[in-house]
């Protein structure tokens, strides 16, 4: 009878929609040959886990059953043979050995950190990934891009909720890339699966991984370490095209950092500081200081009607460029540029009544220019 009810349990087990969905538990293959090598791995370790299950609760099912108490039958009387420990006990050493071998070797190409042709910095910061490529001295910072409609089921969710962010990290097919990567506050971990790359972003150490994919597509990962509030909202997006598209991806950086340079001397107007300002804000400050700048006591402070805010232009400045020692407020001094510094500043002074009068001063991003060159 029990035997019969054990197979009625697992014979739904066998079914077609649960054998479709094994794909959804099981390891992705992998974009890249070391992630497909791991895949093999994987899989062929499993099965010589799943061959060595059969085998042992099948003996055991048969030794319950064969010798199980019956009327009228003496229990035998035997001592344990130490000849049958010795032999499994070599046995199942050897066959450890055996999965070892093959593993190390994996592991040992995984852990490669030769140089690659080219190299990329990964900082972790509380809540954003920032890349730099440190050959062409391009850096940028990859954000979120789920809107806050959709998070606040306003909206109906995106095919890549929470897994979607404004700038990519850009890799070219065929090369080899090294990726080096640290952390700004707190522990953070890239992980990449189609890559198999899972590595721990940890402040004043440096991590390595590197990946090499021959075909062009985007792949998508997550931070996997417990980071803080907002640990979810760090979402990771590279994406591998050619060669001569990623020539094109790094000019247009370089482009566009000449640009910038040339928007600090630029004479902005308030409305076109407010308008870039809110979308700093919503980009990088309404996590934690919510849409309506209420804050989120007592860790996260109120903008609306802060005095600091309202009053005191030289220290609100001085907390977005250097951060506020102990306390959650990091530097955006290498975030963001002296234009968005400048347009975010000048839109918090002018929200939320905290310029009842329409008259608080706006920040030229040429203060905060001056303000990093005193600095230096």
């Amino acid at each position: 009878m029990i035997i019969f009810r054990t197979i009625l349990f697992a014979l739904p087990l066998l079914s077609l929609p649960a054998l479709a969905g094994w794909d959804d538990v099981n390891m992705s293959p992998g974009a890249t040959a070391l992630g497909q090598e791991i895949f093999g791995l994987h899989m062929t370790i499993f099965w010589i886990c799943f061959a060595i299950g059969v085998a042992v609760l099948g003996a055991m099912a048969f030794i319950l059953f064969r010798y199980r108490k019956k009327e009228g039958v003496e229990a035998a009387k035997f001592d344990d043979s130490t000849f049958l420990e010795f032999t499994w006990t070599i046995l199942f050493a050897l066959i450890l050995i055996g999965m070892s071998i093959p593993a190390t070797i994996t592991m040992i190409r995984a852990y490669d950190d030769t140089e690659g042709d080219i190299n990329i910095l990964i900082t972790g910061h509380q809540w954003k990934w920032q890349y730099e490529y440190i050959e062409d001295e391009v850096s940028f910072f990859s954000n979120l891009s789920t809107s806050l409609d959709e998070r606040n089921n306003l909206a109906p969710k995106g095919e890549n909720y929470l897994l979607e962010v404004d700038e990519h990290l850009v890799i070219p097919t065929g090369a080899r890339i090294r990726f080096l990567i640290t952390a700004n506050d707190v522990i953070h971990s890239w992980w990449v699966p189609d890559f198999a790359i899972k590595q721990d972003a940890i402040p004043g150490f440096v991590n390595t991984g590197w990946t090499q994919v021959n075909e062009p597509g985007i792949f998508r990962g997550q931070c996997t370490e417990l980071c803080g509030q907002y640990h979810g909202y760090m979402p990771i997006v590279v994406e591998a095209v050619s060669p001569d598209q990623y020539k094109e991806f790094i000019m247009q950086k370089k482009e566009a950092k000449l640009q910038q340079a040339a928007l600090t001397e630029k004479l902005w107007t308030t409305e076109e500081l407010m308008a870039m300002g809110e979308g700093i804000y919503q980009k990088n400050c309404v996590a934690c200081h919510q849409v309506n700048g209420q804050g989120l006591a007592p860790v996260f402070p109120a903008l609306a009607g802060s005095d600091i805010v309202m009053n005191d232009k030289a220290r609100q400045i001085e907390i977005l460029m250097e951060g506020v020692q102990g306390a959650a407020m990091q530097s955006y001094a290498e975030q963001l540029t002296e234009v968005e510094i400048a347009a975010v500043i000048t839109y918090t002074r002018k929200s939320w009544n905290n310029d009842p009068t329409g008259n608080a001063e706006i920040v030229a991003p040429k203060e905060i220019l001056d303000y990093k060159t005193n600095k230096l």
